[in-house]
């Protein structure tokens, strides 16, 4: 009988294709139709009854949820709103790119999906193929497509057991090698906006007015302290102010003045403390010089959970499944994803796959030179396919 990963390797070809398609044709946010269509039309090819649950949101299952239990796959579909600079022949011209590789995690769920179709009589219960929009979270007011895909009942019908995802890694993971963390695998993020009301005044008479961009230094000053010295240092969290704008001349104090920036944490008790002291401080501060200010949390994301035991039964599927070895990772990846979300809803696990070309400079994700390689789109869909079937087989026997 041919093995798992021989036959995932009889469908590179395919693989290859699906993601140089996607690549082309790289579409934002939920405003997938494209992308939806092409998805929608391979699963139909392979047998899958697909199911838009949102908008660009693709649910599908394999296998007999009565016949034990359900785990899902999940691929985020969407790409970035950057001009490609690649020079490959399939480089993408229509002013969008998928520098995170999100043309890669749907084309190894392809392949996975058409091995687990091959071999639906034999799972040992149901795999649930989740296929969602907006990751990237373009618009910060949108609701997060993994909620959204959550509000919209992805985990029932049948119900969820346990969720399994994964993002490609150009940076700190060799090419081909699959690595995994236990607990906290992504940081947590917040986009922290600050609005400084102050008064206006002639630049040589700064006592008629209330100076906002002496506020904002101040806040900013003050806010690193916080992190500083009140956050455990055997913790990670980061707060940087990436906007800072006030004023139109330079003998002219503004009214206003606006911060716009990111906190990324490790831990999600951390994570709120820090938005009460973000909060206390803003105000107070600018109270102290005699103007206001308010801060708002725009979306956020949760850190990326990495439950333990599923971690442990999910490498050693991979492993069993595939012959390959599993890096384990000293620390958490310092972006973050909203497979966070379903993270804290339902035991999850989230594995990061090396992709870098040999012998080529290792280029981080969100950058319009990234090139990947392909070759590691069957260690990917491997790994897909040998999570669930394993966990599946495991989870059988055990009941």
């Amino acid at each position: 009988m041919q093995t798992l990963r021989g036959e995932i390797v009889a469908l590179k070809e395919r693989m290859v294709s699906d993601r140089r398609w996607l690549h082309q044709h790289p579409e934002t946010g939920y405003d997938l139709p494209e992308t939806c269509g092409y998805v929608k039309n391979r699963l139909v090819e392979m047998g899958y009854e697909p199911r838009e649950i949102v908008e660009s949101g693709l649910v599908c299952t394999v296998g007999d949820p009565t016949a034990g239990p359900c785990i899902l796959l999940r691929a985020d579909m969407d790409a970035l709103p950057m001009g490609e600079q690649t020079g490959l022949p399939f480089a993408s011209t229509n002013g969008n790119m998928h520098a995170c590789g999100h043309d890669f995690h749907i084309a190894m769920l392809l392949g996975a999906a058409q091995y687990l179709k091959n071999h639906e009589g034999e799972l040992a219960g149901c795999v649930k193929l989740m296929f969602q929009p907006d990751e990237e979270a373009t618009d910060p007011r949108e609701l997060l497509g993994n909620q959204a895909m959550i509000e919209a009942g992805v985990l029932e019908n049948p119900h969820v057991d346990a969720a399994f995802g994964m993002h490609v890694c150009p940076v700190g993971v060799p090419d081909g090698t699959v690595g995994s963390i236990k607990g906290t695998s992504f940081f947590s993020v917040d986009d922290v906006e600050v609005h400084i009301q102050g008064s206006g005044a002639h630049g040589a008479q700064p006592q008629k007015g209330v100076d906002p961009l002496n506020i904002m230094s101040h806040i900013h000053l003050a806010l690193q302290e916080v992190i500083a010295r009140e956050v455990n240092p055997y913790e990670a969290s980061v707060l940087t102010f990436g906007k800072m704008e006030g004023g139109t001349a330079a003998n002219i104090i503004p009214d206003q003045a606006f911060m716009l920036g990111t906190l990324r944490t490790t831990n999600e008790e951390t994570r709120h403390r820090l938005h009460m002291r973000i909060i206390e401080i803003v105000e107070n501060t600018a109270r102290a010089f005699g103007g206001a200010a308010t801060v708002e949390f725009l979306r956020g994301l949760p850190t990326v959970w990495n439950d333990p035991d599923l971690t442990d039964e999910l490498e050693a599927s991979y492993e069993q499944g595939t012959g390959g070895r599993i890096l384990h990772l000293a620390e958490p990846f310092s972006g973050s994803d909203d497979f966070g979300v379903m993270s804290h809803t339902v035991p999850s696990t989230f594995f990061l796959l090396g992709c870098t070309p040999e012998g080529a400079e290792e280029i981080p994700l969100h950058n319009p030179t990234l090139v990947l390689d392909e070759n590691a789109l069957v260690e990917g869909a491997a790994l897909f396919a040998a999570a669930a079937t394993g966990w599946l087989t495991r989870h059988a026997q055990s009941e």
